[in-house]
């Protein structure tokens, strides 16, 4: 089955719910929902309605990241020990504040985006695989989304493998390892993140005739992340019913 669906809500939710199966929750990055607010949430879709959550920043991103701007609250520790899947208490304290909102949306994949300035080399990866493995031991799938050209090699991809950990890449960039028990595609634009851009028609066609080439008994999410996403989210679920792919 290929899922196709928003990284946040470009409509109304209620109009959302109706017309997708799955959404990427975009607010838990910046800071996480009240409990309250999530649960709303699970109980206005319906029962077979999934919510992908993406991790929140204290996981992935330091301190002086710009994202930061949007946070409203005080931060427990030390501010530098946040971000960069440290192997720290500050980036734990991260990860249950994600887990509260896996919780209230009863969802069973995290979506963790990596900023682009981390690197896997000798002196980041004992951090990032202790963290990592430390995630896991809670059972949920991983979906991990490098933006760095170092992780790009057989080290990193046996770890995916042998962790069962998603690897998350945009196509039109990117090669996935296809790790993990799904295939998972974030959209950001061509040219680089283009978050402006609007998909034309040949690209979507491109894109089809990538999952074409996919193992049709693996599950695939594509996920728009464009200021246009509702708009060609809703073009490509046309393109692909019309080849009869199975496509929700």
């Amino acid at each position: 089955m290929i899922y196709i669906g928003c990284c946040g809500f470009p409509i109304s939710r209620k109009r959302y719910y109706s017309e997708y199966m799955v959404v990427e929750v975009q607010q838990t990055f910046y800071q996480v929902p009240r409990t309250e607010t999530l649960e709303k949430w699970r109980r206005e879709a319906p029962s077979d309605f999934e919510f992908i959550v993406k991790a929140w920043q204290g996981i992935t991103h330091p301190t002086t990241s710009p994202t930061w701007k949007r946070y409203r609250g005080e931060l427990e520790g030390d501010r530098d020990k946040y971000g960069l899947l440290q192997y720290t208490e500050e980036v734990m304290i991260s990860w249950r504040e994600t887990l509260r909102a896996m919780e209230a949306l009863e969802s069973n994949k995290v979506l963790i985006q990596l900023p682009p300035k981390l690197k896997w080399n000798n002196e980041t990866k004992e951090d990032i695989t202790s963290t990592l493995l430390e995630f896991l031991k809670y059972g949920f799938i991983l979906i991990v989304e490098p933006r760095h050209a170092s992780w790009y090699n057989g080290e990193v991809r046996r770890f995916f493998e042998d962790n069962g950990i998603v690897h998350c890449v945009d196509p039109f960039k990117d090669t996935s390892f296809n790790t993990g028990g799904i295939t998972y595609y974030r959209l950001h634009g061509i040219n680089g993140y283009n978050y402006g851009y609007k998909y034309r028609e040949e690209d979507l066609r491109k894109l089809v005739n990538i999952m074409t080439e996919e193992d049709p008994n693996r599950d695939s999410y594509i996920m728009f992340n464009n200021k246009y996403m509702y708009e060609d989210s809703t073009t490509l679920k046309k393109l692909m019913n019309e080849l009869g792919l199975d496509v929700v």
